[in-house]
């Protein structure tokens, strides 16, 4: 439950859920910099309004847009050829979409798998998001394809890793072999081994996963990659966390950096501001910095050092520039 402060009869202004992740972390100090890490991407779709900012912002940053989204679908339509070879063992398929955002990613999958099969193959999709606004937008996407005999609706869902093994247990059915697709880069915002466990926790023998995620290719500038983070859509997204803690965009600046092998999104504050909520108060001084977001981006070795701990069974397809990977894993 969210429990907010209202002024004057007005929508909340205060969250108490970032309220208490700023708390309970406190701030570092970088020299004479104060800096408050809430960079976790649970608060980014607290609301309706927080999960179609996101969904705008990737459709307004064309750089982004390049990177991210047309170099996974690009490279989708080379492999799903042989992806398919693997994942597709019988005459059904149940397709299971972490972090489905408005479940885009799911459709060249999909559409592939029907027409390659002349439409003798099941297929039953199943959306899983921590927002329920972004479940319900796949949920009216995928259903106006017709490829789809199926989409499962129930109460998981709404879920995150924690809670994977109930989707999948659910679906299993018996002896049925599941696809699971981690696309989008979706895997950068977390660290690596935190989301592998948990994911591979839920599978069992014959299930697959399909990982799509951003490789850190060591030739491009650092400065180069913070850029396509930089962006007005992403500040407009970004910034509805403060927003939620009663700032206002003239009390903040948004900025990006690569730092520590991930792009770092933050604000630095313009100006002195104290928040107050029940009994508690944060006092935020000028310049200090508040980060809302990471996206690692791990290299090839990494990634491969992390995967093989988890399954024995998997395959690397990168795009010719090395910057992306789809990564097929087997149990």
């Amino acid at each position: 439950m969210v429990k907010a402060q209202k002024t004057n009869g007005a929508k909340p202004v205060i969250n108490d859920l970032i309220f208490k992740e700023l708390i309970k972390r406190g701030y570092s100090l970088e020299g004479n910099t104060r800096v408050w890490n809430i960079a976790d991407s649970k608060l980014w779709y607290l609301t309706p309004e927080q999960a179609q900012a996101y969904l705008e912002a990737v459709e307004k940053a064309p750089d982004y847009k390049l990177a991210m989204i047309d170099t996974e679908i690009n490279l989708l339509k080379e492999t799903m050829p042989e992806i398919t070879k693997k994942v597709v063992l019988s005459n059904e398929v149940t397709m299971i979409d972490i972090g489905c955002g408005d479940g885009k990613k799911a459709i060249l999958p999909i559409q592939y798998i029907k027409s390659n099969f002349k439409n003798k193959v099941k297929i039953s999709y199943c959306p899983v998001d921590i927002s329920s606004y972004m479940v319900q937008k796949a949920i009216d996407k995928i259903s106006q394809l017709e490829e789809v005999d199926e989409i499962v609706k129930f109460q998981w869902n709404i879920s995150d890793f924690e809670n994977m093994e109930n989707v999948t247990t659910l679906l299993r059915r018996g002896n049925k072999e599941l696809f699971l697709l981690f696309l989008g880069g979706t895997l950068g915002n977390f660290e690596l081994h935190e989301s592998l466990y948990a994911i591979t926790e839920s599978m069992t023998l014959g299930d697959s996963l399909l990982i799509g995620v951003a490789l850190h290719n060591q030739k491009i500038n650092p400065g180069d990659i913070a850029k396509t983070y930089k962006t007005q859509p992403a500040d407009f997204f970004m910034g509805k966390v403060l927003e939620q803690l009663d700032f206002v965009r003239s009390e903040i600046e948004f900025g990006a950096r690569f730092k520590n092998s991930r792009v770092e999104c933050f604000y630095t504050i313009k100006q002195n501001k104290t928040i107050k909520f029940q009994d508690k108060e944060i006092h935020f001084y000028n310049g200090d910095q508040i980060i809302v977001s990471y996206s690692y981006k791990y290299n090839e070795k990494q990634l491969e050092d992390a995967i093989k701990l988890y399954f024995k069974n998997y395959k690397f397809f990168l795009n010719k520039e090395r910057t992306w990977a789809l990564i097929l894993c087997k149990k």
